[in-house]
């Protein structure tokens, strides 16, 4: 299975009456990807990544499967190819996705970090790394990825839906969730996302955050 139809089948999940997706962006083809991960009530448990609840930061999901023997191998391809040559960014990007895919989020940061190292200006690789920050509780840290990407295309929807998730789940700064959802809503009215950001608005006004 690719990235985007494994992310994708983790669908909705709700926790504490309040729904929400995090979305990653597909570095290579520009399409997204869909994780689900929920605003949370009082006494819920922030759904992390995968659609798991009540996962520490930087923990793998509870019941997330290891990386497989196809991703351990086409792994240790990657590394060897970027350890033979540092500057193959595109190798970078890919073993970046390939940790993103396995749950292991602090390698999947780095690989990232060396691909923008490499080429800065890539709306895709920051929102994908800043997932993986705010897999690792880092929400500082993916706040500002998000931020960036909107600034070299504001118009990228997966980062500005992203930037109200970790307002709204992990910051509880209701108001800055609301205005990048918002946003969403009039940059493409009939996009997905938009679906989303309406959702996600609807049941904020329902639910009791923390």
């Amino acid at each position: 299975m690719n990235r985007n139809i494994l992310l994708a089948l983790a669908g909705g999940l709700v926790v504490g009456g309040l729904i929400g997706y995090f979305i990653g962006a597909s570095s290579g083809s520009g399409s997204s990807t869909v994780v689900a991960a929920a605003v949370p009530a009082a006494t819920a448990a922030p759904a992390m990544p995968g659609g798991m609840p009540g996962a520490a930061p930087g923990m793998t999901p509870p019941g997330a499967m290891p990386p497989s023997a196809v991703q351990q191998q086409n792994i240790a391809g990657l590394e060897r190819a970027t350890l033979q040559d540092p500057k193959n960014r595109a190798a970078w990007v890919e073993l970046g996705n390939a940790y993103f895919d396995s749950n292991q989020a602090q390698k999947a940061v780095t690989a990232y970090a060396k691909a923008l190292a490499l080429q800065g200006d890539d709306p895709n690789v920051l929102t994908d790394q800043g997932v993986m920050f705010r897999e690792l509780g880092q929400f500082d840290k993916a706040v500002a990825n998000f931020q960036k990407a909107q600034k070299l295309d504001p118009k990228h929807l997966q980062s500005l839906f992203n930037l109200g998730i970790v307002y709204a789940n992990d910051l509880h700064k209701l108001p800055e969730a609301q205005a990048a959802w918002n946003r969403i809503i009039t940059l493409a009215p009939d996009s997905q996302q938009a679906g989303q950001a309406r959702q996600a608005l609807a049941q904020l006004k329902t639910g009791t955050p923390r």
